[in-house]
């Protein structure tokens, strides 16, 4: 089953059921959010997040970029090369836009949530955005995911309290985590302070177990490493930094 929609591309991942805040200021995006505007507020808003692989998050050549002198990339392409489709991992995130508010200056503050894993089939650059033929994804359970997805809130858990004595602040023990182990892999895989790829490698896992299985080890060498390191950034558990696009 395909599906086409809209297309936003990153230099982030987005996983089912974090929250993805926006701050849309590029003509392309700006168009996007013109168009998800025209759907009724009682139906989905839906646009797929891909992870860019090669090129670039904002036009090299928009407005307050550093070569202020360069001819502006303009088109639903700009910054992605010859063929977008190869510049974006083939894995990604619909994500369901709750809020879309438009400044008065046109630009555009959004608040999305993903949704469902789908996998890029096609690009279309033929219009005032890129859209995309994207194939959802069945997230599978695998084998023994239940015991994993214990084992990994344990080693989470664990990773929060280095975490937080790396940047001397209390980590709160009462808070709430799921127990469902494709939502624990999800919120896990966000949480974690991993580079893109990683956290790509992550999404497109092939179901929950393996997914936790990678996690499982990771948590266990971060955790190691935390213990050698002075200090290290916040990281929220549910949501990024605005993306700046």
């Amino acid at each position: 089953m395909t599906v086409r929609l809209p297309l936003f591309p990153l230099n982030s991942v987005l996983f089912p059921g974090l929250v993805l805040p926006l701050n849309v200021f590029e003509e392309r995006y700006r168009a996007m959010m013109r168009e998800l505007l025209k759907t009724p507020e009682e139906d989905p808003r839906r646009f797929a997040v891909v992870a860019i692989r090669d090129g670039h998050e904002v036009a090299v050549a928009a407005p307050g970029m550093p070569d202020p002198t360069a001819a502006p990339e303009r088109g639903p392409a700009a910054g992605f090369g010859p063929d977008p489709l190869a510049a974006f991992h083939s894995v990604g995130c619909v994500a369901d836009a709750a809020t879309i508010r438009e400044r008065a200056d046109g630009t555009f503050e959004v608040l999305a949530t993903g949704t469902t894993r789908v996998r890029l089939v096609s690009v279309d650059v033929s219009g005032p955005f890129l859209t995309a033929e994207l194939e959802e994804l069945t997230e599978e359970p695998g084998d023994e995911a239940g015991a994993l997805a214990e084992g990994v809130l344990r080693a989470f858990r664990q990773y929060q309290k280095r975490l937080a004595g790396a940047r001397e602040r209390s980590v709160s023990t009462t808070a709430d985590l799921p127990d469902q182990p494709s939502v624990v892999s999800y919120l896990v895989a966000a949480a974690m302070m991993l580079d893109t790829p990683t956290k790509q490698r992550l999404l497109q896992a092939p179901d929950t177990a393996s997914r936790l299985r990678d996690e499982l080890k990771l948590l266990r060498a971060e955790t190691s490493i935390i213990r050698t390191l002075p200090s290290l950034p916040a990281s929220d558990l549910t949501s990024g930094p605005t993306s700046l696009n």
